[in-house]
C-alpha cells in the first residue's frame, strides 16, 4: 500500500500523526493536525485520541483510492505556497477566449471580496471548502440575476486549471454550484426559526449543536472546527480568526454554554465534526425536516447572529466587534436588513379600526 500512517512523538508529550506517502518513487509527508494526540490518560482524553486515530484511517483510506484513481497527486511545498492572486492575474492576463471580459469581473469581484474580509494574501494551501464556500456566497449577496451562477462558473475555471498545473491537489471549488439571485439577499433565520431548530432532530447531533452556537457567536465554520476549550474560560470566548487573524472576544450567554455541554481542558476540539461538505448536507436535511424553505448554508448563521443581535437592540460598533470586522462598513450591511425586519414586524402587527 502506498499510503502509511505514520506516528510522531513530540516534546510536549503528544503524538502527530501522519501519512507516509510514496507515488512515482518519490516519498512525501502529510501532517494530520487535526489528528494530534494528545496521550493523556484521562478516560475523556483517550476517547478522543481513538476517535482521531479512527479519523486519520480514514483520511489515509481516502488519499489511497486518490492515489489510485489518479486524483491525488503530490505537489512540492513551493507550489502550494503560490500566491493564489497572482496565479489568478498571471491566468487573466493570458487569457483571450471572448469570454475574458466576465473572467475580469470575476477577479474583480475576488479581490473585492478578499479586501472586504480583511485577507491582505491568500496561497494555494490557504484556499480551502470554506473560503471558497464564502466566496460564492458573497457572490450572491452582491450580485442579481444570472452574474453569481456566471462568476462562479468563471472561479471554477481557474480553480480547474490550478489543478493542472499542480498548484492544488483537490479542487474546493468542484462540488459547489452558485445559484440564480433575483435580489441582493442574505438568508438569515430569525430567533423564531432557530428556535425551531433547536426543538426538530437531526441526523448529526454534533452538527445541530454546533451550527446553534454559530447562530448565537457568529463564529465562521473554519472556526468552530478548529474551536478548542483551551479558548474558553468560564462564559469567556476568545479567539483568533482564521479568515483574518483578528482576535475576537465573546461572552457566551446561557444558551450557549447548553450547547457546549460538560466543559473540558486543553487542546481538545469542542465539536467532532465530519467534513465540510457532510455538515451542509446534514445542515440542509435538518433544516428541511424543521420546515425551514430557505437557502441556508452554515454561513448563514453568522448572517444570523449579526442581524439578530442589531435587531434586539445592539449599536453597530458592538456588532463589528463581536464580528471581528475591521470596518463598520461590512457590519453596516446587516443594519440594513435589521431595519427591513423591524419595518415588516410593525407592517405584520394586527390592524384596527376606531369607531
Amino acid at each position: 500500500m502506498p499510503v502509511y500512517l505514520r506516528k510522531r512523538k513530540n516534546s510536549d508529550g503528544s503524538t502527530s500523526l501522519l501519512l507516509d506517502v510514496w507515488h512515482n518513487s518519490k516519498r512525501s509527508y502529510e501532517f494530520l493536525k487535526e489528528c494530534k494526540l494528545s496521550n493523556s490518560k484521562n478516560p475523556i482524553a483517550r476517547q478522543e485520541d481513538k476517535k482521531k486515530i479512527a479519523l486519520a484511517e480514514q483520511i489515509r483510506n481516502k488519499r489511497a483510492l486518490q492515489l489510485q484513481s489518479g486524483e491525488y497527486d503530490i505537489l512540492p511545498s513551493f507550489r502550494q505556497d503560490i500566491d493564489f492572486l497572482a496565479y489568478f492575474q498571471a491566468y487573466l492576463d493570458k487569457y483571450k477566449k471572448k469570454d475574458a471580459r466576465l473572467l475580469a469581473a470575476c477577479f474583480n469581484k475576488f479581490k473585492q471580496y478578499l479586501q472586504e474580509s480583511n485577507i491582505s494574501s491568500i496561497n494555494a494551501r490557504q484556499l480551502n471548502e470554506a473560503i471558497v464556500e464564502d466566496f460564492k456566497e458573497f457572490l450572491e449577496a452582491s450580485l442579481n440575476g444570472e452574474s453569481p451562477a456566471n462568476y462562479f462558473k468563471k472561479f471554477k475555471k481557474v480553480m480547474k486549471q490550478a489543478m493542472r498545473d499542480k498548484i492544488i491537489s483537490i479542487n474546493p471549488a468542484a462540488e459547489l454550484t452558485a445559484r440564480r439571485n433575483e435580489g441582493v439577499k442574505k438568508e438569515i433565520l430569525n430567533f423564531d426559526e432557530i428556535k425551531l431548530l433547536a426543538i426538530t432532530p437531526a441526523n448529526n447531533e454534533q452538527v445541530k449543536r454546533a451550527f446553534l452556537f454559530s447562530c448565537l457567536t457568529g463564529l465562521r465554520y473554519c472556526d468552530i472546527v478548529s474551536l478548542k476549550w483551551e479558548s474558553i474560560n468560564g462564559q469567556v470566548l476568545k479567539i483568533k480568526q482564521q479568515k483574518t487573524s483578528k482576535d475576537v472576544t465573546i461572552v457566551l450567554n446561557d444558551s450557549a454554554l447548553n450547547l457546549l455541554g460538560k466543559p473540558k481542558k486543553g487542546a481538545i476540539a469542542v465539536f467532532n465534526l465530519p467534513s465540510h461538505t457532510s455538515c451542509l448536507d446534514g445542515l440542509r436535511s435538518w433544516c428541511k425536516a424543521a420546515g425551514i424553505q430557505k437557502h441556508i448554508t452554515w454561513h448563514c448563521a453568522r448572517h444570523s447572529f449579526a442581524t439578530n443581535i442589531i435587531f434586539y437592540g445592539s449599536d453597530v460598533n458592538s456588532a463589528s466587534s463581536l464580528l471581528g470586522h475591521s470596518s463598520l462598513a461590512y457590519t453596516q450591511r446587516y443594519l440594513r436588513i435589521a431595519n427591513e425586519l423591524k419595518e415588516k414586524a410593525v407592517q405584520n402587527l394586527p390592524s384596527i379600526s376606531i369607531s
